[in-house]
């Protein structure tokens, strides 16, 4: 039999409802308890200040020694009980013999309850006991004559007291209000505090919000960047499998809670999180890999409570970069292409259209010739077909923006090294090409002369323009993240990769720059070239 299953504001208003009938059920039980006490010690209290009265009237003094006593001190214990409303006055003399009772019977008995002993001894007390008319709460006081230097007997006075049962039905309407009223506000309060802590968890079961949690948890750990979040005092609340990969920490090692100076992998980001710019991407070597830092603050309620880092391996990175350097280095050379074949073609239309039908037969002969020599010479001399690719569209380009773009005779590139990719050169032709014919549009002399050398043990690169050439104040800055001449958004970004993409295939790369133009000169050795 399956059990049923409540929702958790159902569950919260049960458990809120029996906590408070609990509560209230203690409370009266104490009460009642409390009431008992109270009042079991003020009966006490009046029994004994009778017994002291008693005690110091004469005719008892007097008659507890005489053998018919009984009959003066009867009638006077019985009026003292009918005015004070005891239960009983028991007197009796040294020998225990009853002076006085309720029951006329026992009036000669000997008194044996058990409990009188003390009271022989010129000892006042109280006491509880079960006696003939039932629990009482009894108030013993010796009888002294002659001035209190003589005991004759002791005083008893009794007064029953009130079971828990007859106080409960004394008290049963203030007790079942009070019940009553406290069972309304424990509902009321249950189901307030219920739908508020609904509210607070969105409306959501439990379940809900474990399956919710699980998901963002695989989402999270799926990422394919590093991801560390910090609360306000810079102490890690979370992170991925991603970041611990790349700070060379172990899986099993729980790093939540600690501050980022616990951590010495993640100290150096201390002084990153106070100087830089939250939006600005910092380069940083971490667990001797390069990577890429970006700090985004989290805020809840338009209040920041923390930071969220994002680590990205700039290795991962650069390739992206390098494989969507090359793929738009195609597309721009199929658009040049198509763009240039337009203009072929009506050149062409128009001179048949002019009936020069031999002009445009010769026009004919001359762009196919050009054609096919400048696609011969790349593919008989540039193996590999993603860089001929690449210098066939700049090629195109160059017609394009009216840039004469010049392959030396002894270019020669063969088949790439299984450790040297074909699109780490083309990230480098593509840049230096792209920036050279930029260099020389609009001047009167616009040409870019390009020499690909591949030797034995290392890959030449050479790329010379005629422009007007770099100030000598900018020869070192051309090749710093984001430093551009032209004043324009997402610039200078192709020097730098290509600055990066050489030192780290432990290349060199030259400058020359003058009122003749600039030549870049890049030697690749060919034997330590290491992928990225």
């Amino acid at each position: 039999m399956s059990r049923p299953h409540f929702k958790l504001g159902t569950k919260i208003a049960i458990l809120s409802f029996f906590l408070v009938l609990l509560s209230v059920f203690l409370v009266g039980v104490i009460f009642v308890n409390f009431i008992s006490y109270k009042m079991e010690h003020e009966i006490g209290y009046r029994a004994m200040a009778i017994a002291r009265t008693v005690a110091q009237l004469r005719e008892v003094q007097e008659n507890l020694s005489k053998a018919e006593g009984s009959k003066v001190i009867q009638p006077l214990a019985e009026r003292i009980r009918i005015a004070t409303g005891v239960e009983y006055i028991v007197i009796f003399n040294m020998e225990r013999i009853r002076y006085s009772h309720p029951y006329l019977d026992r009036i000669g008995t000997p008194f044996n309850d058990g409990d009188e002993g003390p009271s022989l001894k010129r000892k006042e007390y109280l006491s509880q006991a079960v006696g003939v008319m039932g629990p009482s709460v009894r108030a013993f006081e010796p009888v002294l004559a002659d001035e209190g230097t003589r005991q004759v007997g002791v005083v008893a006075v009794g007064i029953i007291v009130p079971t828990i049962r007859g106080i409960i039905n004394t008290l049963r309407i203030q007790l079942y209000s009070s019940l009553l009223v406290g069972l309304a506000l424990g509902i009321l309060g249950s189901f307030y505090l219920a739908r508020n802590i609904k509210k607070n968890m969105f409306y959501l079961e439990p379940n809900e919000i474990a399956r919710m949690l699980e998901e963002r948890v695989a989402i999270f750990q799926a990422m394919d960047e590093g991801v560390v979040a910090l609360d306000i005092e810079n102490r890690i609340t979370v992170s991925n499998e991603k970041a611990c990969r790349i700070a060379g920490i172990s899986p099993n090692d729980n790093i939540i809670g600690l501050h980022l100076n616990d951590l010495e992998v993640f100290s150096v980001l201390i002084d990153l999180l106070e100087t830089r710019d939250p939006s600005e991407t910092t380069e940083l070597l971490l667990n001797q890999t390069w990577v890429l830092i970006n700090f985004l603050p989290v805020r809840v309620k338009d209040q920041v409570v923390g930071q969220v880092i994002t680590i990205k391996d700039k290795t991962e990175v650069r390739k992206m970069a390098e494989e969507l350097t090359g793929v738009r280095a195609f597309i721009e050379a199929l658009r040049v292409q198509n763009h240039e074949s337009l203009n072929k073609l009506h050149t062409i239309a128009g001179l048949i259209q002019l009936n020069k039908a031999q002009e445009a037969m010769d026009y004919v002969y001359k762009v196919t010739e050009e054609q096919q020599e400048i696609t011969r010479f790349l593919s008989q001399n540039i193996k590999d077909s993603s860089v001929a690719g690449l210098l066939l569209g700049k090629y195109n380009r160059g017609k394009e923006l009216k840039v004469e773009v010049y392959f030396d005779q002894d270019s020669n590139l063969g088949e790439l090294p299984e450790n040297l990719e074909s699109n780490i050169v083309t990230l480098i032709l593509g840049n230096l090409l792209e920036n050279a014919m930029e260099a020389v549009v609009g001047r009167e002399l616009c040409e870019v002369h390009c020499r690909i050398k591949q030797e034995e043990t290392e890959l030449i690169i050479s790329v010379e323009d005629t422009g007007e050439g770099i100030p000598s104040e900018n020869l070192l800055k051309v090749f710093q993240w984001g430093f551009s001449t032209k004043g324009t958004e997402n610039r200078g970004i192709g020097l730098a990769l290509v600055k990066q993409t050489v030192e780290r295939l432990d290349g060199t790369i030259e400058l020359e720059s003058g009122n003749w133009g600039t030549r870049f000169g890049i030697k690749i050795p060919l034997k330590s070239a290491k992928l990225l």
